[in-house]
């Protein structure tokens, strides 16, 4: 021990815990087989992530509605691309 450091609380230096030891059978076996998933759920439609410059005035008018402006924004191209054809 550093002589910087005091020792932990006697309650807290204890090693009788509640917490099952994960390095044992059969825990091993259960972590072993859990599939590991990090990030976002992956979505059935991708989308693409692109730089586009629009005026100020549009992007002001969409983020004055607040959150969600992002999707507006697809869901209006998406409303004049059905109408153009």
């Amino acid at each position: 021990m550093n002589a910087n450091n005091e020792p932990l609380h006697p309650v807290l230096a204890t090693p009788d815990d509640d917490a099952p030891d994960l390095s044992e059978s059969p825990w091993l076996e259960k972590l072993a087989a859990v599939p590991v998933r990090r990030g976002r759920p992956k979505s059935g439609t991708t989308k693409a992530s692109t730089t586009i410059r629009i005026d100020q005035d549009v992007i002001d008018s969409f983020r004055r509605d607040g959150p969600g402006w992002q999707s507006r924004i697809n869901a209006a191209l998406r409303e004049w691309l059905q109408r153009r054809t």
